[in-house]
Order: structure tokens, then C-alpha cells, then sequence
């Protein structure tokens, strides 16, 4: 018979039993076979089957009555024992008796096995620390329901675990079920260390089966460790790059302890002065920064004193622009200036000036040569920081240029021709400052032969000795530095014009002479000398004289020597106070003999000239 014979729990079992006489030529004529089972407990033997000469039948009343059958030979016999139970697990003895030759008898002991469940592993929930002085829990593996018993081994990242004194610990606990199946359960202490943080812990069950030997591994598991920190790092999450006012910094503290400890937040804007913060955990908010938050921050975990983060805060700032000279500068027409233009900044600055959006200086210094007109106006300057686009400020000045009226235009004297009766719109612009007032100067032609001069009052209209139906104003313009006027004259013969710009400090003056020329209707020619008259009209001296007298009259009357009319139109004919009015006597070349004259009032101007022009 075989030793062992091994099967499944519920598989069927086969024992056979086979058998020989020492001499083949006396073989008995019949052989009787029975076969026992020992008990388990008081080893006794028990018959379960015989076969004789008459029966071939299981003994009643046993365990394996309805589950076992014996086939038989000449040479051999055979148990088959159906549904294995774990109790079947136990010595089976066969025993053959050949009468007259003799009996004898073998045993083979039947092996069960059932593989256990798979392993489940658990690992503590709570934290372990590596301060702890013995080998603390780490993890429990548990298999369920096998038999024989099985065993369960240890693993850290792959690695057998070996119990060792004070570092390793196995405890392991067998439990037989109802069923009569084992349930192995396993604890593992270990004694961790801070590189223990990441590491992974397995169970692997091995158990046994007909003919080899299984094992299966478990799931890994990790374990929180605590323990305290040896580095701490402050650092800045946001903004990133540079930081100016008015931003929001996020300051982070780390450790690299386990769990993260509780900071303390500081920050020394001196050595030695040192300012307690309020922070949330390990971040530190600073809301809309300014130049006094600058200085060294700090973060130190609450249970240590030598362990600390150190970051350094540096807050950019501009400050807004000073412009010199401030706001407003006077100059006069020639002169140069000088501006200057700063901001104080944490960093290096860039300076442009603009004029009406176009550049006209790099640098924080501005420099105006030779003052004109056209230097008027006003000048901003634009202060950038190239490291920190985002800072920016501005500052402006405003130039005023003083000086004598100047006539838009080269010309002083202008020569136009018109058709007799037409009307013709003449056009005269100055510059300077104060705002010139511009005074019309008419030479009535050559029915009077004589100066007629209209001006502007500063609160009336525009007042002229000149009939009206021959003149009309219809554009007066006037700013700080410019004062434009355009009259419409009506040619009814021929005409000098002067158009006079004055101020405090001078006058400028331009000429218009105006031929009227005839309309030709038929094939007849137009001759001038038509009618036994010659016009001759004398223009261009009486409107120098007049250029120059109006100059006076101005100045006399900024002294308050002559006041000027506000009534509108003054009649030529009516009485006049040596006071109030100023006589001025031309006389024609071509009729010297004739004593017309013209009285001329003077006209109160507005001093700016800006009003009503």
C-alpha cells in the first residue's frame, strides 16, 4: 500500500491495496478482505468493509457506510471513499486472509486538504511614532478557512521580514472553525524609523496542497509615521516675480515633519526688532503691501527653537512725479528753459517727455532753446520702470511764451483784385501773449478819401467808423497764445485794409489792398478815366500811419488816458470831448487842398483778447 494518499476536501479518495503469495502454485482458493480505519483519537481500528466467500459489503452503522466502495481482483483491492471529510483524515489498513496461507495486512494514511482564503491586510490607522522605544503595531493579515494550517510571513517593500529582539515581532493566533477548518491571524510590530515614511508592508500566506506547497501574497500597505521636523523652508507662492505696492503676498512655511507642525510667523524689519505676525497654519497672508512691509520674514515650528525658514520681502515702489518748475512757467519769446522731471523709485527708471502725444525729450531733463510760439503748451512727462512695467506715474508743465503779437504768414503787404460789387472775405491770425487784439484799419476809398477804424470792445461788438453795410465780421476766434479774425468787406471801389495786432508788448501789422475791377458787360473797353475822373487812392501810408497810431492808442488807453467806447457804433458827426475822442486828420495827395477830416475814436480792448474776437 502507499504511504499517503492526498486529495481535495470533497474530492474522492483511492487507496489501493495490493497483495502476493510466496507460492503462486498454492494460491487458496479463496481470500477474504477487510478494511479498518483507526480512530482518531484512541487509534482503535474499526471495520468499514469485508469481502468473502458469501458478502461483499460495507459494515453499517459507520461513517463511511453510504460513501466508500472496494473493487477486488485477483492480485489487488481497492478503497474509493466518496465526498472527503476533513475527518477522513486518518489511517487506512487493508488486510488480506488467505486461510490456510496465511493473512497479513498495510496501511496508507489519507491526506485532506482545502486552500485557505485569500489573505486580508489591514494596517493601523493611527500614526506611529519613531520615538517609540518598543516595536509598536504596524499592520494585522488574516486567512480564513484552510487546512492544514497555514502559514502567513512579513514583508517591507518585497523584503522578508525576520523577527528580531526589539525591532521585530511576530504574533500569530490559530483558530479552528465550526467547520473544522483553521483561520490564521497575524500582527506585525516593527520598530519604525523616519525612513520607514514610505515604505510598504505585505503579508504572503503559503499553505499546502496534494503534492506542492502555494503561497499568496497580499496587498501593501502603507503606515503614517510621525516624526519631528529637521528642516523648515519659508518661501514666497505668489505673486511671482517682482512684488510692488498695493500687491497681496502669499507667504508658505514647510517642515519636513510628520504631521506638519504649527509655525510661528515673524518678521524683523531691523536687526535685533523682531514683530510677532498673525498667520493661518503655515501660510501668511499680506494684504496689499506697502514699503514698510518690507524686511526678513520668518517661520518656526512651535515645539522647536533651533529650527527656522527665512525669506526676504522687498516691496518696489514709485513715488508719483515732481515736476520743476511746477505746473506753469512763463517765458518770453527767445529765452530757453530748462525742466527737470523725477520719481523716486526702489528701482532703475525710464523717462520720456510728450507734447500734444508726440515725444519730444528721453530723459529726466527737458530743455527749451530759443522759446517761439510754438513752444507753448504743455509738457508731460511719463515715468516707467522697465523691470516693473506695471509702475508707472506722470507729471506735467505748462509753458506760457510772452511776447509781441506775429502774424500768421510772411506777408505784410497783400495786393488782391475783385470784381467791382463783390464782397471779399479777408483773414488775419496772430500769435502771442497776452492774446493780441486785432484792430481793422479801412481807407473809405475814393468818394471820402478817408481812415475809418474798427476794434473790438472786450464786453461789446465790434465797433467801426466805417459805414456797416460795407463790412462784416463773420469769425472771430481766441485762446492763450492765438487770436484769429475774418471780416467780409464789400467792394463797392477800391480798398486798404490794415489788419493791426497789438498787445503790452508790441504790434504787428498787414496790409490789404483791394483793386476793384469793373465787370465788363459789352465790347465797349472800361476806362478808369471814365467821366473826367481819376481815383487815386492813397493807401499804404495812411495804414502805416494808422498801424502806428493804434499802437499808441493802446497804450494810452492800458494808462487810462483814453477810454474807449462801449456803446457799439459811434456816430462820426456828433460832438466831441477832448477827453473821450482823438481827432485824426488825414489828408488825400490827389485833393490836398481839401480839409475833410476824419474823427477817429479809440476802442477799449479786452487786455487778453480772448473774448469776442
Amino acid at each position: 500500500m502507499q504511504e499517503t494518499v492526498e486529495v481535495y476536501l470533497g474530492d474522492s479518495a483511492h487507496i489501493p491495496c495490493q497483495y502476493n503469495f510466496s507460492q503462486a502454485d498454492s494460491l487458496p482458493e479463496f481470500v477474504m478482505f477487510q478494511w479498518f480505519v483507526k480512530d482518531r483519537v484512541s487509534s482503535s481500528r474499526m471495520r468499514i468493509y469485508y469481502v468473502d466467500e458469501n458478502d461483499d459489503v460495507a459494515d453499517e452503522g459507520t461513517e463511511f457506510s453510504a460513501r466508500i466502495r472496494v473493487v477486488v481482483d485477483r492480485r489487488a483491492t481497492r478503497l474509493t471513499v466518496q465526498e472527503v471529510q476533513l475527518s477522513d483524515e486518518r489511517d487506512f489498513i487493508c488486510q488480506v486472509n488467505g486461510v490456510s496461507a496465511g493473512a497479513a495486512e498495510s496501511k496508507t494514511h489519507l491526506r485532506v486538504f482545502a486552500p485557505p482564503e485569500a489573505p486580508l491586510i489591514q494596517g493601523v490607522l493611527a500614526g506611529i511614532s519613531v520615538n517609540a522605544e518598543a516595536p509598536s503595531e504596524v499592520a494585522t493579515c488574516e486567512t480564513r478557512n484552510g487546512f492544514p494550517k497555514a502559514n502567513i510571513s512579513w514583508y517591507k517593500d518585497k523584503m522578508p521580514l525576520v523577527p528580531l529582539v526589539g525591532r521585530v515581532n511576530v504574533r500569530t493566533v490559530y483558530t479552528v472553525e465550526s467547520s473544522g477548518l483553521y483561520s490564521v491571524h497575524s500582527t506585525l510590530e516593527y520598530r519604525v524609523l523616519k525612513e520607514d515614511k514610505d515604505a510598504n508592508f505585505s503579508c504572503e500566506v503559503s499553505f499546502s496542497v496534494p503534492s506542492a506547497i502555494r503561497t499568496v501574497e497580499s496587498a501593501a500597505v502603507g503606515v503614517t509615521i510621525h516624526y519631528p521636523a529637521t528642516m523648515v523652508e519659508l518661501w514666497r507662492e505668489s505673486p511671482k516675480g517682482l512684488i510692488k505696492e498695493g500687491d497681496t503676498v502669499l507667504l508658505r512655511c514647510h517642515g519636513d515633519g510628520n504631521p506638519s507642525p504649527t509655525f510661528n510667523f515673524s518678521r524683523e524689519r531691523e536687526p535685533g526688532a523682531e514683530e510677532d505676525l498673525d498667520s493661518n497654519g503655515n501660510v501668511l497672508m499680506l494684504w496689499a503691501v506697502s514699503r514698510t512691509d518690507r524686511g526678513l520674514y520668518r517661520c518656526q515650528p512651535q515645539d522647536s527653537t533651533k529650527l527656522k525658514g527665512e525669506v526676504e520681502l522687498k516691496v518696489h515702489y514709485l513715488d508719483p512725479a515732481v515736476v520743476v518748475p511746477k505746473e506753469a512757467e512763463a517765458m518770453f519769446k527767445g529765452e530757453d528753459l530748462t525742466a527737470s522731471c523725477n520719481a523716486l523709485c526702489s528701482l532703475k527708471t525710464s523717462t520720456v517727455w510728450y507734447k500734444g502725444g508726440q515725444i519730444v525729450g528721453v530723459g529726466n531733463t527737458l530743455r527749451l532753446q530759443d522759446a517761439t510760439y510754438e513752444t507753448a503748451g504743455e509738457y508731460v512727462c511719463e515715468v516707467s520702470v522697465p523691470d516693473l512695467p506695471t509702475l508707472h506715474t506722470s507729471g506735467s508743465i505748462h509753458i506760457v511764451v510772452h511776447g509781441a503779437p506775429q502774424l500768421v504768414g510772411e506777408e505784410r503787404e497783400v495786393h488782391l483784385d475783385e470784381a467791382l460789387g463783390r464782397t471779399l472775405n479777408l483773414s488775419c491770425e496772430a500769435r502771442g501773449h497776452p492774446a493780441p487784439t486785432i484792430a481793422w484799419i479801412f481807407d473809405g476809398g475814393p468818394v471820402t478819401h478817408r481812415c475809418f477804424c474798427c476794434c473790438r470792445d472786450s464786453s461789446g461788438p465790434l465797433t467801426c467808423a466805417l459805414p456797416t453795410q460795407m463790412w462784416r465780421e463773420v469769425l472771430s476766434e481766441s485762446g492763450d497764445h492765438a487770436t484769429r479774425s475774418v471780416v467780409s468787406v464789400a467792394v463797392n471801389s477800391d480798398i486798404g485794409v490794415a489788419c493791426n495786432a497789438s498787445n503790452r508788448f508790441g504790434a504787428d501789422v498787414r496790409a490789404f489792398s483791394i483793386k476793384a475791377v469793373p465787370l465788363v458787360t459789352s465790347g465797349v473797353p472800361f476806362s478808369s478815366a471814365e467821366g473826367g475822373r481819376v481815383i487815386i487812392v492813397v493807401v499804404l501810408p495812411c495804414l502805416l500811419l494808422l498801424a502806428v497810431l493804434g499802437s499808441a492808442l493802446y497804450f494810452l488807453h492800458k494808462k487810462g488816458k483814453i477810454p474807449c467806447g462801449r456803446s457799439g457804433k459811434q456816430d462820426i458827426s456828433q460832438e466831441k470831448s477832448a477827453k473821450d475822442d482823438i481827432v485824426l486828420e488825414m489828408k488825400n495827395n490827389a485833393e490836398a487842398k481839401t480839409e475833410d477830416t476824419v474823427l477817429l475814436k479809440a476802442v477799449n480792448v479786452d487786455k487778453n483778447g480772448t473774448n469776442g474776437q
